[in-house]
């Protein structure tokens, strides 16, 4: 679709009510496959690939700002007056952006490992902890360096395995972000604030957060329970970054019981 001057990548399936999906930092659509297959049984899905990931055009620059503008655009272009939004660690960020810019096109909002804030992205804060260790490793050894903290200690060797050869995949498909592409997608995500807005929220809001998340910790989902009117905050006791991976049957239930109340 021709949104904002861009060309973005954009999955439909299902029927019903709408429900919008939004994708993490270095993601795209290819990951919220289980998500769009599940939801997509009961509910209109439409998956992007947010600007400059995935099969979306990849400017040199842009902003968050600019990633919400993309959402609206996309809800404009479908005719979709009042939408489902769910997102997903950056997506929830994006997520935010959109439900408070038009409240009153967000029925009902779900934030999956958010924040409400932060002066870098939360991947470029936590390989910045680590920068000594991995001066010197190629862009894909950091990648999979960072991809090993997001796991909950829980977490099995099976589920990542798979992350990692989905990863490969991901790579021999085009689809990885060059140095610079993911230097302009961590950029877009400085210096934001949602905190004195989201009060203005009027969806219905239901906040997942993993025990173990090293990015975006329990505690920032309870800051963003509290910041928004009547939310309700579950944590998944057994999930790090990634509880899409980690505890998707969870995941699936609690999101498809919240669409459905």
């Amino acid at each position: 679709m021709q949104i904002n001057g861009l060309e973005l990548n954009v999955q439909q399936s299902g029927s019903g009510q709408p429900l919008v999906l939004l994708h993490g930092l270095s993601s795209d659509i290819t990951a919220m496959q289980p998500q769009i297959d599940a939801f997509s049984e009961q509910f209109h899905v439409i998956a992007l690939d947010s600007r400059g990931h995935g099969r979306s055009d990849r400017p040199a620059e842009y902003t968050l700002q600019d990633h919400i503008s993309d959402v609206i655009g996309v809800m404009d272009a479908l005719d979709l007056p009042t939408v489902f939004l769910m997102g997903s660690s950056m997506g929830s960020y994006v997520a935010q952006g959109v439900a408070t810019r038009q409240p009153q096109r967000v029925s009902k909002l779900v934030l999956v490992t958010p924040k409400a804030s932060g002066q870098t992205s939360s991947s470029a804060r936590l390989l910045a902890q680590h920068a000594a260790e991995l001066e010197g490793r190629s862009p894909e050894e950091v990648q999979a360096f960072l991809a090993d903290k997001l796991f909950a200690p829980t977490t099995s060797t099976e589920i990542k395995a798979m992350m990692a050869e989905s990863m490969q995949q991901h790579a021999q498909a085009g689809l990885t972000l060059t140095p610079a592409q993911y230097l302009a997608a961590n950029r877009a995500l400085e210096g934001f604030d949602f905190r004195d807005v989201l009060p203005q929220v009027t969806a219905k809001t239901l906040i997942l957060s993993g025990r173990f998340d090293p990015l975006n910790s329990v505690q920032d989902g309870e800051e963003i329970a509290r910041l928004i009117p009547d939310a309700r905050l579950e944590v998944l006791e057994y999930s790090g970054h990634l509880p899409n991976i980690e505890e998707p049957e969870r995941l699936h239930q609690l999101v498809l019981d919240f669409l459905r109340e």
